[in-house]
């Protein structure tokens, strides 16, 4: 759907269904880039900081997206509210890591 036909809505649209798709992408997305910077053998600054590194990296590239999609792509319309939804599941995902970690074996 392109970007200009989805209707601007307030600060309750925060809890619509496509903000907690956005939140759930970068959920996962933070949990398994954390899963990897842990699991490098060789880089031992990577596994001391990953958190940070994970948070940054996920938090400026849901923020580039944004940004892509109201400065480049004529059919997509950038939405300070999909940032938001962007870096909320980011900071779920870096608090939610260590609890998933106990429970799925694969991640610790």
């Amino acid at each position: 759907m392109p970007g200009k036909a989805i209707p601007k809505i307030n600060w309750l649209e925060l809890l619509s269904f496509d903000k907690f798709v956005h939140a759930s992408i970068f959920f996962v997305e933070q949990i398994l880039l954390m899963r990897v910077l842990i699991s490098l053998s060789d880089a031992t600054f990577l596994k001391k900081n990953y958190k940070w590194i994970s948070v940054l990296f996920c938090v400026s590239y849901g923020g580039s997206l944004e940004l892509m999609q109201y400065y480049v792509f004529s059919e997509r319309s950038g939405d300070v509210l999909d940032f938001v939804a962007n870096s909320t599941g980011c900071i779920a995902g870096l608090f939610l890591f260590n609890p998933l970690a106990k429970k799925i074996k694969w991640l610790a």
